[in-house]
């Protein structure tokens, strides 16, 4: 472990501003505790919150955090149902319907007043989540009543979590060449400068040997950049050689370069710094946001094709301003990408032949999604006590 997990939890936070005991189960992969973490961070640092964060999964934690997930004003505690006994904080957050410790529901409905119960939902564009965003639900066992927080991409949801700070930071960065050429080389990345840059952190699909494929025979040189994941299989499928972390591999025009799964805020600024993101999930996919550069969705996949109604929900908002054409193309390939079948090789021709517009595109959607305010402003404000 690189980060410390306290296990003594009979004592209470401190109350010098609000607390908060947010649960994370991590269901798979690293989505859920990259949100749970990120929202912590932002709860500490930008409302000064105290947060005890529960993880069932520490190891997942350290994973996205391998230089240690100290922070002021966090605590990380294990969640085994039978450890937390703790005198509950002033707000208790379940993230994605985690199901708290009946335990710990019982000393919630023991305080008086009780904690403010918030049930963190997954984040979607479709339009039935401004209905549902805030609406109570009474829990019969213990009396208490929880409300629905729902993440989202207007003002009538709970918004998308975003440091305060975090366009200003990416902004200096990039405009910054040393501290750029340092954080990347540490990250064992030796970037051509004349070189489109690319990334993908994904699922494994088909379309990633069609993408190989285009790049190769792209007429100008391309650095594929490509973090320890479930995409790495297909690639070194479509390779014909098994890949691991600092493994270049070159074909015609692409260089294809394997990096070792890294830190969140190491992978924000990969995301700053290439041309075209192929993210993932949600953590990633709201972070490609954020990076205000083109960027390609693998929704997680879901029965029933429920997540392509919420890719088609989000590619609607997303597209808003884009030329027909480019938003056709753009759809298309979303859907390709997360279908059974390879995207065909002009499609990924034509996505990069429409980089230049799709950059523009990106900005202007970056700076209008900032212009509301961030998850956890929202729930801040969701929880202030009535005048």
């Amino acid at each position: 472990m690189s980060h410390p997990v306290t296990q003594d939890s009979s004592r209470k936070l401190s109350l010098t501003g609000r607390s908060a005991d947010l649960f994370c189960r991590v269901i798979d992969n690293f989505g859920d505790i990259g949100v749970c973490w990120r929202l912590a961070r932002c709860l500490a640092r930008d409302q000064g919150w105290h947060v005890r964060l529960w993880v069932d999964v520490p190891d997942a934690l350290a994973r996205i955090k391998p230089r240690g997930a100290a922070e002021p004003g966090i605590e990380v505690r294990q969640w085994n149902d039978d450890t937390t006994t703790c005198v509950p904080a002033g707000c208790v957050i379940e993230a994605f319907a985690c199901d708290l410790p009946p335990a710990f529901v019982t000393a919630m409905a023991a305080q008086h007043p009780p904690p403010d119960w918030i049930n963190l939902e997954y984040l979607s564009a479709e339009a039935w989540v401004e209905g549902c965003h805030g609406l109570p639900s009474h829990d019969a066992a213990s009396g208490l009543t929880k409300r629905f927080f729902f993440p989202g991409f207007t003002a009538r949801t709970g918004g998308l979590l975003r440091e305060r700070d975090l366009p200003a930071q990416r902004d200096v960065w990039l405009a910054d060449a040393a501290a750029r050429k340092h954080d990347l080389a540490r990250l064992g990345m030796a970037v051509d400068a004349g070189a489109l840059q690319l990334s993908l952190f994904g699922y494994e699909s088909r379309s990633i040997a069609t993408l190989i494929e285009a790049l190769a025979a792209h007429v100008q040189p391309v650095q594929l950049w490509v973090p320890e994941s479930r995409s790495l299989t297909v690639a070194a499928e479509a390779l014909g050689r098994p890949l691991r972390a600092g493994d270049v591999v070159r074909r015609g025009a692409l260089s294809l370069h394997v990096l070792a799964f890294m830190d969140q805020d190491d992978y924000d600024r990969l995301l700053w710094q290439c041309d075209l993101n192929i993210v993932r999930g949600e953590d990633s996919f709201v972070r490609a946001q954020w990076a205000a550069r083109p960027m390609l969705w693998h929704i997680y996949p879901q029965d029933g094709g429920a997540h392509l109604r919420k890719l088609d929900a989000f590619l609607d908002r997303h597209a808003e301003g884009l030329a027909a054409e480019v938003a056709t193309r753009l759809r298309a390939l979303h859907h390709g990408w997360n279908s059974a079948n390879a995207v065909p090789v002009q499609d990924w021709q034509a996505l990069l032949g429409d980089l230049p517009h799709l950059a523009s595109h990106a900005r202007q959607r970056a700076v209008a999604l900032a212009s509301q305010d961030d998850l956890a402003t929202q729930l801040v404000m969701f929880n202030q006590p009535p005048i």
